[in-house]
């Protein structure tokens, strides 16, 4: 069947969705052990029956309602391509500690290959030296890719090709760049820090911390997985030269790991409504948010605001915050853990999460979101874009205990302006 092309442009977080790409969590996930979550950047080990029984009711809502591409359908798509896929295995094994898997993988077809690349390559026990190795993996697996937000981000016609935090996870990154490169489903302009004049090896960037305010606008957090050399890196990349544009960033604390983004303490929700953690966004602590302007990508002027929703109303977004876990700090502290502040909106006053976090969604249902379940959506054929602001909750006892949520799981493609 053919697939009419899709030109990359994201100028919102909350515009009618368009084309996403999701992964279906795989073996990946059922590769992990607990000697090996901390690496893997994991607190504990997740169940992947159960995993996949809650992910199917994400992925069920959001083929409902858009065009849905899955991942490891993409990759093995472009690497039936000889030379794409030489390509791609040179770049993964450049700096392995075990170079003679790239032969190893170049013998598979297109779909062996794709499998190894997500599920890890056990390493051959060959020699006597590999024997006596206590390492399991030769490439380990990606536990993380289900979380596709990190690894590139769409912001306006542009893809950036994140240099993420995390030695385990460059590959996601790798992956990315081939798909938009080679694919021919999709029009898009690369944008990979690694290629570029500028690279240094502060840049670190994850698409968690990237949100898309509007066309002119963009909201970043800083932390420990997005460096200011990052932050400064996309400064110069954006295209400012016809119009000036604005960069909000947010010092994010290090500690606890629940806070390793922006969107688990900050997203959008509608046009004119926001989802927050108060006590990171609103209170007065040492966490700054500074504003950046921007003209032919060079920064002309820094101002410190005093936070993120006064920031943006002076850029002409004026946001009702809605309460992470209510107003009671317990309830608070205990559904942001759980990614009670990550929603994914999937068009105007249209978002989905956790249903675990009955609080957030009670304080969602105050201020006019009707709430519905995914089952009944997939079920029951619920026409929700007839309906008017709505909260699709989804199952995720298991799958929040990977640390993220609706929005980690998605890379959007396009939106309506």
């Amino acid at each position: 069947m053919s697939q009419k092309k899709i030109k990359i442009n994201i100028n919102s977080e909350v515009g009618e969705l368009q084309a996403v790409i999701l992964h279906k969590p795989g073996k990946e996930v059922q590769n992990m052990t607990p000697s090996n979550a901390k690496r893997a950047l994991y607190s504990d080990i997740l169940n992947l029956s159960v995993v996949n029984d809650e992910y199917k009711y994400f992925s069920g809502v959001l083929e409902k309602i858009t065009n849905v591409f899955y991942l490891k359908d993409l990759l093995t798509e472009v690497v039936s391509n000889q030379e794409v896929k030489s390509r791609l295995l040179s770049k993964i094994t450049k700096n392995c500690r075990f170079p003679e898997i790239e032969g190893l993988l170049l013998e598979k077809d297109a779909k062996q290959l794709t499998d190894f690349l997500f599920e890890g390559v056990p390493l051959p026990k060959s020699s006597l030296t590999n024997y006596l190795k206590e390492d399991y993996f030769a490439l380990q697996p990606l536990h993380n890719f289900f979380y596709m937000r990190d690894s590139s981000s769409a912001v306006n016609n542009n893809v950036f090709i994140n240099r993420m935090a995390n030695e385990v996870r460059l590959r996601e990154s790798i992956i990315m760049e081939t798909i938009f490169e080679n694919h021919p489903y999709f029009i898009s302009n690369n944008v990979n820090p690694m290629n570029s004049r500028f690279y240094n090896d502060n840049i670190r960037m994850e698409g968690g911390d990237i949100q898309v305010a509007s066309e002119d606008v963009l909201v970043i957090g800083m932390g420990t997985r997005t460096s200011a050399e990052g932050i400064d890196f996309i400064a110069k990349k954006i295209d400012s030269k016809e119009r000036p544009k604005t960069i909000i960033v947010q010092e994010l604390p290090e500690t606890p790991e629940s806070f390793i983004h922006l969107d688990m303490v900050f997203t959008f929700l509608d046009r004119d409504k926001c989802m927050i953690y108060e006590p990171v966004i609103l209170s007065k602590s040492r966490y700054k948010t500074i504003m950046l302007k921007i003209e032919d990508r060079k920064i002309k002027q820094i101002t410190e605001e005093e936070n993120i929703l006064k920031a943006l109303k002076k850029n002409q977004i004026d946001l009702k915050p809605i309460l992470c876990g209510g107003t009671h700090t317990h309830n608070q502290e205990r559904e942001q853990w759980h990614s009670g502040a990550n929603f994914f909106a999937f068009a105007p006053g249209k978002v989905i999460g956790y249903e675990r976090n009955v609080n957030t969604i009670e304080e969602l249902n105050k201020n006019g979101f009707e709430v519905i379940s995914a089952k009944d959506i997939i079920d029951k054929n619920v026409e929700i874009k007839k309906k008017g602001n709505v909260v699709v909750t989804i199952p995720g006892s298991e799958l929040s205990r990977g640390g993220g949520g609706a929005r980690c799981m998605t890379m959007p493609l396009a939106r309506k302006n």
